[in-house]
Protein backbone atom coordinates (compact mmCIF):
# COMPACT_ATOMS: atom_id res chain seq x y z
CA UNK A 1 0.00 0.00 0.00
CA UNK A 2 1.41 3.24 -1.07
CA UNK A 3 2.34 5.68 1.61
CA UNK A 4 0.56 8.94 2.06
CA UNK A 5 2.83 12.12 2.87
CA UNK A 6 2.06 15.69 2.81
CA UNK A 7 4.85 18.74 3.01
CA UNK A 8 3.93 22.06 4.04
CA UNK A 9 6.23 24.94 2.54
CA UNK A 10 7.53 22.30 -0.05
CA UNK A 11 8.13 24.15 -2.81
CA UNK A 12 11.88 25.26 -1.89
CA UNK A 13 14.92 24.93 0.24
CA UNK A 14 15.12 21.79 2.84
CA UNK A 15 11.05 21.12 1.88
CA UNK A 16 12.37 19.99 -1.49
CA UNK A 17 15.07 18.82 -0.62
CA UNK A 18 12.93 16.19 1.54
CA UNK A 19 10.75 15.18 -1.15
CA UNK A 20 13.80 14.68 -3.56
CA UNK A 21 15.10 12.36 -1.08
CA UNK A 22 11.75 10.90 0.02
CA UNK A 23 10.56 9.74 -3.82
CA UNK A 24 14.71 8.56 -3.83
CA UNK A 25 14.15 6.12 -0.85
CA UNK A 26 10.39 5.23 -1.99
CA UNK A 27 9.22 6.05 -5.37
CA UNK A 28 5.75 4.55 -5.34
CA UNK A 29 4.89 6.82 -1.87
CA UNK A 30 2.27 9.07 -2.88
CA UNK A 31 3.35 12.86 -2.29
CA UNK A 32 1.45 16.20 -1.76
CA UNK A 33 2.98 18.80 -2.03
CA UNK A 34 1.24 21.42 0.56
CA UNK A 35 2.61 25.35 -0.67
CA UNK A 36 1.57 29.36 -0.17
CA UNK A 37 2.26 29.66 -3.88
CA UNK A 38 1.02 27.60 -6.29
CA UNK A 39 2.92 28.73 -9.28
CA UNK A 40 6.36 27.74 -8.10
CA UNK A 41 4.73 24.74 -6.31
CA UNK A 42 4.05 23.96 -9.77
CA UNK A 43 7.39 24.38 -10.49
CA UNK A 44 9.00 21.63 -7.69
CA UNK A 45 6.12 19.58 -8.88
CA UNK A 46 8.21 19.51 -12.47
CA UNK A 47 11.34 19.78 -11.05
CA UNK A 48 10.51 16.32 -9.41
CA UNK A 49 8.86 14.67 -11.68
CA UNK A 50 12.01 14.92 -14.21
CA UNK A 51 13.86 13.06 -12.10
CA UNK A 52 11.05 11.09 -10.98
CA UNK A 53 8.60 9.94 -13.70
CA UNK A 54 6.43 7.50 -12.43
CA UNK A 55 6.03 9.37 -9.10
CA UNK A 56 2.63 10.26 -7.73
CA UNK A 57 2.90 14.15 -6.50
CA UNK A 58 -0.03 16.46 -5.83
CA UNK A 59 -0.15 20.39 -5.10
CA UNK A 60 -2.22 21.21 -2.57
CA UNK A 61 -2.95 25.38 -2.35
CA UNK A 62 -2.16 26.05 1.84
CA UNK A 63 -1.39 29.35 3.52
CA UNK A 64 -0.66 28.24 7.19
CA UNK A 65 -0.46 31.61 8.21
CA UNK A 66 -4.53 31.85 7.63
CA UNK A 67 -7.02 30.13 9.15
CA UNK A 68 -9.57 29.92 6.22
CA UNK A 69 -6.97 28.05 3.95
CA UNK A 70 -5.63 25.96 6.38
CA UNK A 71 -9.85 24.65 7.28
CA UNK A 72 -10.15 24.70 3.24
CA UNK A 73 -6.84 22.77 2.78
CA UNK A 74 -8.06 20.55 5.20
CA UNK A 75 -11.50 19.68 3.67
CA UNK A 76 -9.56 19.14 0.34
CA UNK A 77 -7.20 16.64 2.12
CA UNK A 78 -10.22 14.56 3.51
CA UNK A 79 -12.10 14.76 0.23
CA UNK A 80 -8.24 12.90 -1.82
CA UNK A 81 -6.66 10.67 1.16
CA UNK A 82 -8.41 8.49 3.45
CA UNK A 83 -5.58 8.34 5.62
CA UNK A 84 -1.79 9.87 6.30
CA UNK A 85 1.34 8.08 6.77
CA UNK A 86 3.00 11.71 7.20
CA UNK A 87 2.24 15.19 7.35
CA UNK A 88 5.57 17.01 7.45
CA UNK A 89 5.33 20.13 9.20
CA UNK A 90 8.14 22.08 7.31
CA UNK A 91 6.59 25.97 6.19
CA UNK A 92 7.79 28.99 7.76
CA UNK A 93 8.56 32.50 8.15
CA UNK A 94 11.36 35.06 9.89
CA UNK A 95 9.92 38.58 9.05
CA UNK A 96 11.89 41.72 9.21
CA UNK A 97 15.10 40.29 10.45
CA UNK A 98 17.31 42.78 11.87
CA UNK A 99 20.71 41.79 12.79
CA UNK A 100 23.47 43.34 15.49
CA UNK A 101 26.28 44.04 13.60
CA UNK A 102 28.56 45.17 16.09
CA UNK A 103 27.65 41.21 18.00
CA UNK A 104 28.08 39.73 14.13
CA UNK A 105 31.86 40.57 13.95
CA UNK A 106 32.05 40.63 17.60
CA UNK A 107 31.48 36.74 17.70
CA UNK A 108 32.67 36.21 14.09
CA UNK A 109 36.13 36.32 15.41
CA UNK A 110 35.93 35.09 18.69
CA UNK A 111 35.57 31.37 19.77
CA UNK A 112 31.77 31.77 20.51
CA UNK A 113 31.37 31.68 16.27
CA UNK A 114 29.73 27.79 15.58
CA UNK A 115 27.27 28.59 18.57
CA UNK A 116 26.69 31.98 17.01
CA UNK A 117 25.72 31.02 13.60
CA UNK A 118 24.11 27.83 14.79
CA UNK A 119 21.60 29.32 17.40
CA UNK A 120 21.63 32.72 16.48
CA UNK A 121 21.90 33.89 19.86
CA UNK A 122 22.04 37.51 20.86
CA UNK A 123 22.37 37.92 17.27
CA UNK A 124 18.53 38.61 15.66
CA UNK A 125 15.69 39.69 16.64
CA UNK A 126 12.60 40.70 14.19
CA UNK A 127 9.55 42.87 13.91
CA UNK A 128 5.91 41.08 13.68
CA UNK A 129 2.87 41.97 12.86
CA UNK A 130 -0.78 41.28 12.85
CA UNK A 131 -2.20 38.82 10.06
CA UNK A 132 -5.96 39.29 9.29
CA UNK A 133 -7.49 36.64 11.72
CA UNK A 134 -5.79 39.15 14.14
CA UNK A 135 -3.29 36.28 15.13
CA UNK A 136 0.88 37.44 15.20
CA UNK A 137 1.84 36.11 12.11
CA UNK A 138 5.18 33.99 12.82
CA UNK A 139 2.96 32.63 15.76
CA UNK A 140 0.27 31.75 13.30
CA UNK A 141 2.67 30.75 10.64
CA UNK A 142 5.13 28.89 12.44
CA UNK A 143 2.88 27.26 15.09
CA UNK A 144 -0.83 27.86 14.99
CA UNK A 145 -1.57 27.14 11.56
CA UNK A 146 0.36 23.47 11.86
CA UNK A 147 -1.73 23.11 15.27
CA UNK A 148 -5.04 23.61 13.33
CA UNK A 149 -4.45 21.34 10.44
CA UNK A 150 -3.14 18.60 12.61
CA UNK A 151 -6.84 19.17 14.48
CA UNK A 152 -8.34 19.36 11.45
CA UNK A 153 -6.57 16.36 10.10
CA UNK A 154 -7.18 14.06 12.85
CA UNK A 155 -9.90 11.90 11.49
CA UNK A 156 -6.83 10.82 8.89
CA UNK A 157 -4.00 11.00 11.56
CA UNK A 158 -5.69 9.01 14.08
CA UNK A 159 -7.77 5.91 12.45
CA UNK A 160 -7.98 3.28 13.74
CA UNK A 161 -5.10 0.14 13.83
CA UNK A 162 -3.08 2.78 11.62
CA UNK A 163 0.21 4.56 12.67
CA UNK A 164 0.36 8.21 11.38
CA UNK A 165 4.01 10.77 11.89
CA UNK A 166 3.96 14.30 12.71
CA UNK A 167 7.41 15.97 12.16
CA UNK A 168 8.30 19.39 12.54
CA UNK A 169 11.13 21.31 11.82
CA UNK A 170 12.30 23.48 14.50
CA UNK A 171 15.32 25.07 14.90
CA UNK A 172 18.85 25.37 17.11
CA UNK A 173 17.19 28.69 17.69
CA UNK A 174 14.53 27.14 19.68
CA UNK A 175 14.94 28.60 23.54
CA UNK A 176 13.04 28.41 26.68
CA UNK A 177 14.59 32.27 27.25
CA UNK A 178 12.22 33.40 24.49
CA UNK A 179 9.22 32.16 25.42
CA UNK A 180 6.69 33.06 27.66
CA UNK A 181 3.40 31.40 28.78
CA UNK A 182 1.65 34.64 29.32
CA UNK A 183 2.52 35.76 25.83
CA UNK A 184 2.24 32.63 23.40
CA UNK A 185 1.96 34.57 20.71
CA UNK A 186 5.20 36.53 21.14
CA UNK A 187 3.51 39.72 20.84
CA UNK A 188 5.57 41.53 23.53
CA UNK A 189 9.01 40.38 21.98
CA UNK A 190 11.36 40.92 19.77
CA UNK A 191 12.45 37.31 19.16
CA UNK A 192 9.17 35.81 17.46
CA UNK A 193 10.90 33.13 15.30
CA UNK A 194 12.96 31.70 18.38
CA UNK A 195 9.79 31.60 20.69
CA UNK A 196 7.51 29.96 18.05
CA UNK A 197 9.97 27.45 17.21
CA UNK A 198 10.24 26.35 20.85
CA UNK A 199 6.64 26.57 21.53
CA UNK A 200 6.63 23.53 18.33
CA UNK A 201 8.96 21.89 20.86
CA UNK A 202 6.56 21.92 23.33
CA UNK A 203 3.90 21.02 20.97
CA UNK A 204 5.27 17.66 20.01
CA UNK A 205 5.92 16.93 23.35
CA UNK A 206 2.41 17.24 24.46
CA UNK A 207 0.87 15.71 21.35
CA UNK A 208 2.58 12.04 22.00
CA UNK A 209 1.44 12.49 25.49
CA UNK A 210 -2.02 13.12 24.47
CA UNK A 211 -2.44 11.06 20.82
CA UNK A 212 0.29 8.33 20.77
CA UNK A 213 -2.78 5.71 22.20
CA UNK A 214 -4.42 6.87 19.27
CA UNK A 215 -1.89 5.97 16.64
CA UNK A 216 -0.31 9.29 16.17
CA UNK A 217 3.01 10.12 16.39
CA UNK A 218 4.72 13.74 17.18
CA UNK A 219 8.99 13.98 16.66
CA UNK A 220 11.19 17.78 15.60
CA UNK A 221 14.13 17.91 13.96
CA UNK A 222 16.58 20.67 13.78
CA UNK A 223 18.30 20.98 10.34
CA UNK A 224 21.05 22.30 11.13
CA UNK A 225 22.79 25.72 9.61
CA UNK A 226 21.60 25.96 6.08
CA UNK A 227 21.77 28.22 3.51
CA UNK A 228 18.11 29.00 2.45
CA UNK A 229 15.71 31.83 1.34
CA UNK A 230 15.27 32.15 4.59
CA UNK A 231 18.18 32.24 5.76
CA UNK A 232 19.96 34.56 3.07
CA UNK A 233 17.37 37.03 3.90
CA UNK A 234 18.91 37.77 7.35
CA UNK A 235 21.92 39.50 5.59
CA UNK A 236 22.85 41.42 2.62
CA UNK A 237 23.53 39.50 -0.20
CA UNK A 238 27.58 40.86 -0.21
CA UNK A 239 28.01 39.87 3.54
CA UNK A 240 27.26 36.10 2.96
CA UNK A 241 29.74 36.79 -0.37
CA UNK A 242 32.17 37.77 2.40
CA UNK A 243 31.64 35.18 4.83
CA UNK A 244 30.80 31.97 2.99
CA UNK A 245 34.39 31.01 2.80
CA UNK A 246 34.82 31.13 6.50
CA UNK A 247 31.90 29.38 7.19
CA UNK A 248 33.08 26.58 4.75
CA UNK A 249 36.00 26.67 6.75
CA UNK A 250 34.07 26.28 10.52
CA UNK A 251 32.39 23.05 8.71
CA UNK A 252 35.27 20.97 8.82
CA UNK A 253 35.44 22.12 13.03
CA UNK A 254 31.87 21.52 13.62
CA UNK A 255 29.43 18.97 12.56
CA UNK A 256 25.81 21.96 12.64
CA UNK A 257 26.87 23.52 9.45
CA UNK A 258 24.93 21.53 7.32
CA UNK A 259 24.77 24.11 4.54
CA UNK A 260 23.03 22.58 2.25
CA UNK A 261 19.09 22.12 2.14
CA UNK A 262 19.90 18.53 1.16
CA UNK A 263 22.36 17.99 4.51
CA UNK A 264 20.15 20.10 6.27
CA UNK A 265 17.21 17.69 5.31
CA UNK A 266 18.92 14.43 6.42
CA UNK A 267 17.01 13.55 10.02
CA UNK A 268 13.93 14.66 8.08
CA UNK A 269 14.53 11.47 5.84
CA UNK A 270 15.95 9.47 8.34
CA UNK A 271 12.73 9.59 10.56
CA UNK A 272 10.90 8.51 7.65
CA UNK A 273 12.81 5.11 8.07
CA UNK A 274 12.32 4.09 11.73
CA UNK A 275 9.50 2.94 13.81
CA UNK A 276 7.70 5.53 16.16
CA UNK A 277 8.16 3.52 18.90
CA UNK A 278 11.57 3.40 18.78
CA UNK A 279 12.11 7.45 19.05
CA UNK A 280 12.40 9.62 22.00
CA UNK A 281 9.58 12.31 21.92
CA UNK A 282 11.59 14.29 24.52
CA UNK A 283 14.31 14.49 21.90
CA UNK A 284 15.19 16.53 19.07
CA UNK A 285 16.34 14.65 15.91
CA UNK A 286 19.64 16.72 14.43
CA UNK A 287 20.96 16.68 10.96
CA UNK A 288 24.46 16.95 11.03
CA UNK A 289 26.95 16.94 8.42
CA UNK A 290 31.05 15.77 9.32
CA UNK A 291 34.22 17.60 8.04
CA UNK A 292 34.02 15.14 5.19
CA UNK A 293 30.77 15.63 4.25
CA UNK A 294 28.82 12.49 5.82
CA UNK A 295 25.21 13.15 6.94
CA UNK A 296 23.64 11.99 10.21
CA UNK A 297 20.94 12.36 12.50
CA UNK A 298 21.90 12.56 16.52
CA UNK A 299 18.89 13.11 19.25
CA UNK A 300 19.46 15.18 21.65
CA UNK A 301 17.04 16.21 24.60
CA UNK A 302 15.46 19.36 24.20
CA UNK A 303 15.38 21.74 27.37
CA UNK A 304 11.32 21.42 28.06
CA UNK A 305 8.89 20.81 31.10
CA UNK A 306 6.20 18.48 30.78
CA UNK A 307 4.05 20.53 32.84
CA UNK A 308 4.54 23.73 30.58
CA UNK A 309 3.80 21.58 27.46
CA UNK A 310 0.51 20.72 29.18
CA UNK A 311 -0.32 24.47 30.34
CA UNK A 312 0.94 25.34 26.47
CA UNK A 313 -1.27 22.57 25.10
CA UNK A 314 -4.36 23.30 26.93
CA UNK A 315 -3.93 27.20 26.01
CA UNK A 316 -3.45 26.42 22.03
CA UNK A 317 -7.56 24.41 22.32
CA UNK A 318 -8.82 27.52 23.74
CA UNK A 319 -7.41 29.70 21.26
CA UNK A 320 -8.55 27.11 18.70
CA UNK A 321 -12.13 27.76 19.90
CA UNK A 322 -11.92 31.37 20.10
CA UNK A 323 -10.58 31.47 16.46
CA UNK A 324 -13.26 29.06 15.59
CA UNK A 325 -15.62 31.05 16.46
CA UNK A 326 -15.03 33.98 15.07
CA UNK A 327 -14.20 32.63 11.73
CA UNK A 328 -17.66 31.37 11.93
CA UNK A 329 -19.01 34.19 13.28
CA UNK A 330 -17.51 35.97 9.97
CA UNK A 331 -18.79 33.40 7.55
CA UNK A 332 -22.04 33.96 8.67
CA UNK A 333 -21.74 37.67 8.31
CA UNK A 334 -20.54 37.31 5.13
CA UNK A 335 -24.00 34.90 4.25
CA UNK A 336 -26.02 37.40 5.51
CA UNK A 337 -24.18 40.00 3.19
CA UNK A 338 -25.15 38.13 0.32
CA UNK A 339 -29.15 37.93 1.14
Amino acid sequence: MEKVVIVTGANSGIGLALCERLLTEDSQLRLCLACRNMQRAEAARSALLTSHTDAHVDLLHLDVGSVQSVLTAAQEVKARYNRIDFLYLNAGIMPNPQVNVKAFFKGLFSRNVVNMFATAEGLLTQQDLLNSDGLQEVFATNLFGHFLLIRELEPLLCETGHMSRVVWTSSSNARRSAFSMEDIQHRNGTEPYSSSKYASDMLSVALNRHKNSQGLFSSVVCPGLVMTNLTYGILPSCFWTLIMPIMWLIRIFTNTFTLTAYNGAEALHWLFLQKPESLDPRSKYHSLTSGLGTNYTQPRQMDIDEGMCEVFYSKLLELEKVIRGETESNADKAANGLR
